[in-house]
């Protein structure tokens, strides 16, 4: 390890290496706790110094655990006292927008909102977007396939990256950097990147697709008197508004109460008593009419019975005001302490039964436990935070058993925009077949025959035979 790391020294120069008291002070999980165990931390400025730092970890079957943003929530960066991280977060250069090809070139350690600031800089739109925007980073967004607050309208991101440059275990540099909606020149394989979480490459730039810059914004947060109403009102917003529907956010009675508490710390814009509240916003080309029929649309939703109160921000700190509620996920989880945290998605009209049927276990097996939901309702993606008292393994299995035996009864997926990192690995059999886990295996033997790429995250590999 002495010599491996001498070498790497000289490949990333002063500050490029970090070890002692500078690694451990450090955290490899959110929330951020410090406590890495890793045996140094490598910090390269270019992709050239990623592909030279990865030849000296092949040829000494040294693995490294890649570091983004550090904001994921299943262990993907995780790294004990044997293995090297290598973090990208002195790689955050974003060049200029093209506003032609309506595209954005950046290094993999840039932040989301320095990103999205890019793209509004240059009249567009980088539609990716998180309660994390400030912290997660390009790079574990690719490696995650993020989904996030847009989903509905926008796709996951998978959909924003339209070329990558990697770095595979060996060193080899793979950069197809082109910025074109169209390119069946054979295997697209970028995509075996996206969503990988760094078990196959390293991801070090991508060309970002942008969007049309929306003229218009109209943000309500309404509340909802039952799950069946829920269903019919995402319908009927999503044909009022012609595609312009960009998020869809739904928080059940518990989220909300938990989080506006007293209202000393987001006010109350509409009473608690209700049992669902969604963030409904449109985005568009023409402010005035786009204005109209977004009000035209909650006042006939309101009519209709599908709504029982609403709020319509006036204003831009209005928006903020009301998106914070939804993006206090630190306030929650200080609420929740210790929180446990579950990203599931399943069926819409399956949502309400197994909430229900998750919480009734709960109150069986944990009198004392308390959970809240959230979620992308409009993409069939919800959140739950739930907390014991205890963090215990015992009873974290215990817990696990139940949202994940539930989820399996309903056709549902354990993970829908976090990955499967360490955490979820034992049950990734629940969403995947035994030939689909087969196949990722074996290019993952391809890719990584050494498996020294974020070694045991996703599933465990079985030696070489």
């Amino acid at each position: 390890m002495k010599q491996i790391l001498t070498d790497i020294s000289e490949i990333v120069g002063p500050g490029g290496l970090l070890q002692g008291e500078d690694v451990s002070s450090r955290s490899d999980f959110w929330p951020p706790l410090g406590g890495c165990q890793a045996a140094a931390i490598v910090r390269p400025r270019s992709t050239a110094e990623v592909s030279a730092v990865m030849k000296i970890c092949h040829g000494a079957g040294q693995p490294v655990v890649t570091h983004g943003g550090l904001t994921g929530l299943v262990g993907g960066a995780r790294a004990n006292k044997d293995e090297i991280v290598l973090s990208l977060e002195r790689m955050q250069k974003i060049e200029p927008v093209d506003s032609v090809n309506r595209t954005l070139t950046v290094e993999a350690g840039a932040p989301l909102q320095r990103v999205q600031e890019a793209a509004a800089e240059g009249g567009l739109l980088f539609p990716l977007d998180l309660g994390a925007r400030g912290s997660c980073s390009i790079g574990g967004n690719i490696s995650t396939n993020a989904g996030g607050n847009s989903v509905i309208r926008y796709g996951m991101m998978r959909e924003q990256v339209l070329g990558i440059e990697a770095v595979l275990a060996d060193g080899t540099v793979i950069s197809s950097l082109k910025g074109v909606l169209k390119n069946n020149t054979g295997y697209d394989l970028k995509q075996l990147f996206i969503g990988s979480e760094g078990t196959l490459g390293i991801v070090t730039r991508a060309v970002l697709r942008l969007r049309p810059a929306p003229s218009s914004c109209n943000t309500a947060l309404v509340a909802v008197a039952d799950f069946e109403r829920l269903g019919r009102l995402l319908r009927s917003v999503d044909s009022a508004f012609g595609g312009t529907l960009s998020a869809f956010e739904v928080m059940w009675n518990d989220f909300y109460t938990t989080v506006t508490g007293d209202g000393s710390a987001h006010g109350l814009p509409l009473a608690q008593q209700h049992p669902f509240y969604v963030l409904i916003e449109s985005t568009g080309g023409d402010q005035a009419a786009d204005k109209t029929r977004f009000e035209n649309t909650l006042a006939a939703t309101l009519e209709d019975g599908l709504i029982a109160d609403a709020v319509i921000a006036q204003s831009r700190q209005q928006r903020q005001d009301l998106w914070a509620i939804r993006d206090d996920i630190e306030g929650l989880n200080r609420k929740m302490f210790p929180p446990i945290v579950f990203d599931v998605s399943l069926g819409i009209p399956e949502m309400a039964g197994y909430v229900e049927d998750v919480r009734a276990r709960l109150a069986a097996r944990w009198p004392d436990s308390r959970m809240v939901v959230f979620g992308h309702l409009g993409d069939g993606n919800i959140h739950l935070v739930i907390t014991l008292g205890t963090l215990s393994a015992d009873a974290v299995h215990a817990l696990e058993a139940i949202v994940y035996g539930e989820l399996g009864r309903r056709d549902g997926v354990i993970s829908a925009e976090h990955g499967i990192g360490l955490d979820k690995r034992a049950y990734l059999g629940h969403s995947r077949s035994a030939e689909e886990i087969a196949l990722m295996k074996t290019l993952k033997r391809a890719m990584d025959p050494k498996g020294i790429l974020n070694p045991g995250k996703i599933f465990d590999m079985e030696p070489a035979s």
